[in-house]
């Protein structure tokens, strides 16, 4: 079953036991990936990636926001932020530990022959690819800065 089936049948499961966190969220990542699929004008099938990426970016999105909310003392309005975005987060793929990403950067480091911050994004790119959905961009590119320089 697809990503967006899946989707469609949590938030069908999410109405019958009235869960209004559960619906909001759903129905967030719900319009994310149609106005993705409808963006070239023709309905056109999202590839399993590009629907990773969605979700990634509902549960940054939530998470960013949480963040400015504590930092303003507003504890009221990042918990259901952070609730939707551990809704959004079942539905991506098991994230890495730094460790296993640190031994991905350093394996793409000695394939590519990088040798400074120069071929940072011959690095991240490769990585990128390779641990997608599975991995924070941010954190990925933490790890190649440290090694590379």
């Amino acid at each position: 079953m697809s990503l967006t089936q899946n989707i469609m049948t949590a938030l069908k499961d999410a109405m019958k036991a009235k869960d209004q966190t559960a619906l909001t969220a759903l129905r967030a990542v719900k319009s994310a990936i149609l106005l993705a699929q409808t963006e070239s004008g023709a309905k056109v099938e999202l590839s399993e990636d590009q629907e990773l990426k969605i979700l990634q970016k509902q549960v940054k999105q939530r998470k960013d926001s949480a963040a400015i909310y504590l930092e303003q003392g507003r504890e009221d309005l990042a918990a259901p932020e952070l609730a939707e975005a551990e809704v959004i987060a079942q539905f991506l793929p098991e994230a890495l530990s730094d460790e296993d990403i640190e031994k991905e950067v350093v394996a793409t480091i000695e394939q590519v022959g990088a040798e400074g911050m120069k071929d940072m994004g011959k690095v991240m790119g490769i990585v990128n690819q390779k641990l997608a959905g599975r991995a924070d961009g941010k954190t990925i590119s933490n790890i190649v800065k440290n090694k590379l320089s």
